[in-house]
């Protein structure tokens, strides 16, 4: 194994998830995680995080999938002590390993900035929710500040390799109505005490209408 698989391997995943630990992030998950209701999936649910954010008498079962399987065992067992049924998988958001209209709500925190092909996970998402489904979503990305973008445009190619392909330039708001949902926006503004360039965050509510 090379130094740059070992460090995507064992390190980048810890050093991510210490990093959207920080108390100004959980204040914001806290915004959206408790919304979740029903039969819920979360995409990227091996760091844990959002578990202890959830409203337990409004999630009747908890799926999710995570690229990094040693970070799902300790995600697996924390959900498990809730008393839910726990169906946790190894896997990416490009192919979700579950059927269509399955879940009434999934969760997607800090996740679309780091997938390979953002489009086709949104249409990922979009499927397996059921219609009228709801997804809470919580993301960092392109800035609509013009000055700000730009220096985002020039730091991505260097921050990505040491942020496990983290992109800075994503669209949020308008990537999720191009997918097809009809976005309720709960807040916008850049992280405090966080460089503008990796700062501005989005989150809210995108529903499926229709079937």
């Amino acid at each position: 194994m090379g130094l740059k698989s070992w460090y995507d391997a064992h390190v980048m995943p810890r050093v991510i998830t210490y990093a959207c630990a920080q108390p100004e992030i959980e204040e914001r998950r806290r915004m959206v995680v408790p919304l979740a209701r029903g039969h819920v999936f979360e995409i990227g649910c091996g760091g844990g995080l959002n578990q202890k954010l959830y409203d337990t008498e409004q999630v009747t079962a908890f799926s999710g999938i995570d690229p990094h399987g040693k970070l799902l065992d300790g995600a697996r067992a924390e959900a498990e002590r809730k008393g839910w049924a726990v169906d946790l998988r190894q896997g990416v958001g490009e192919a979700i390993p579950f059927q269509d209209s399955s879940f009434d709500t999934v969760v997607c925190t800090y996740t679309l900035c780091s997938v390979d092909d953002q489009a086709k996970v949104l249409s990922e998402m979009r499927r397996i929710l059921r219609p009228g489904g709801r997804l809470l979503f919580l993301e960092h990305g392109r800035s609509p500040d013009a000055g700000v973008a730009k220096w985002q445009e020039r730091i991505e190619p260097v921050w990505k390799p040491m942020a496990g392909g983290c992109h800075l330039t994503r669209p949020i708001g308008s990537a999720l109505r191009g997918a097809g949902f009809a976005v309720e926006p709960l807040g916008q503004a850049y992280l405090p005490k966080a460089p503008k360039v990796m700062g501005w965050m989005e989150w809210g509510v995108a529903r499926k209408e229709g079937a």
